[in-house]
């Protein structure tokens, strides 16, 4: 049997390994990484270990979790533990220094921990669940750098969230919020804060899981949606065929791209704009959405749309 041969039967084999014979190899790898499948888990000596596509899956705020991870600069939670917890836990999208977690000192003691932190398994769920623990048991003044991959805590967020309690994000314009009430910062706490807040991009929370951006002379609007893709991709065809996929005047339908296992549209907006003058517009497109989610068959007009659509997708994770 020639090298040819023997590679494409190995990946033939992980395939089948791994429930994913049907794959197509320049298609996106099932595993979210953003790579094509042949680049990823189906390559020779590739990855073996299969990252969680969906790691909120189960939650109701998976759609707000996916935004807060991915693209909200700053904005802060309460979360909602199934049991009774030592301490109250804060959920921040960036703690000081990329930090996982931490507990305030100074008699303060307010725990909180960070969702736009980098990780070394490939289960932010179950990461983020162990900084929920570490808050518990650690100490004033203690900061979590990086979450530990010991096999003590197996328990994902799924298993320690109250997962139907309320998940209302409060966004803000800085990152003060990372003090206790009238405390100065010092050293690398205030340079870090310093260099986030001039980075920061104005945000505002437009409806669920639906953010305004303003970047410098443009403006967005980036909205997880918690369906399927297939049929939301149809949704959206339907929509853009009969020409309601707007928000209106000084809105355009710019693409969308998938971040863990949900499709996030975007629309660029005209930046004079408040961000509560959107509100309602998203509140109009989501009831027409609701709609377009029906189960039949895209006519050739709306499959040729859905096209277009597909053609302005990416992965970024």
């Amino acid at each position: 049997m020639g090298k040819g041969a023997g590679a494409k039967q190995a990946r033939r084999a992980r395939r089948s390994a791994a429930g994913d014979e049907g794959i197509n190899p320049r298609q996106a790898c099932p595993c979210g990484s953003g790579k094509r499948y042949k680049a990823c888990h189906g390559a020779p000596g590739g990855v073996t270990e299969v990252a969680v596509a969906r790691p909120f899956e189960g939650l109701s705020a998976e759609c707000e979790l996916v935004a807060l991870r991915e693209f909200v600069p700053s904005a802060t939670v309460q979360l909602k533990l199934a049991s009774d917890p030592k301490r109250p836990v804060t959920l921040g999208t960036v703690l000081p220094l990329a930090s996982a977690g931490l507990v305030r000192g100074d008699g303060d003691e307010a725990a909180f921990i960070g969702l736009q932190v980098q990780t070394r398994s490939l289960d932010i769920s179950r990461d983020i669940a162990r900084a929920i623990l570490w808050t518990q048991d650690a100490n004033p003044g203690d900061v979590l750098s990086v979450v530990s991959q010991d096999d003590e805590h197996t328990e994902r967020l799924q298993d320690i969230l109250d997962v139907d309690a309320p998940f209302e994000p409060e966004i803000h314009e800085n990152f003060n919020w990372w003090l206790a009430p009238d405390a100065e910062p010092t050293g690398d706490v205030a340079l870090s804060l310093e260099r986030a807040n001039e980075a920061i991009m104005p945000t505002q929370r437009v409806g669920d899981a639906a953010y305004w951006t303003l970047a410098g002379d443009k403006a967005y609007l980036r909205w997880v949606r918690p369906e399927p893709e297939e049929e939301l991709m149809a949704a959206l065809a339907r929509l853009s065929a009969a020409g309601g996929l707007t928000l209106g005047e000084g809105s355009k339908y710019a693409g969308s791209f998938r971040a863990h296992g949900l499709l996030v549209p975007v629309w660029d907006l005209d930046n004079e704009m408040h961000a509560r003058e959107w509100e309602k517009p998203v509140a109009e497109l989501g009831a027409r959405l609701a709609e377009a989610l029906v189960d039949k068959p895209l006519t050739s007009e709306e499959r040729r749309a859905r096209d277009g659509l597909i053609g302005r997708q990416v992965t970024i994770r």
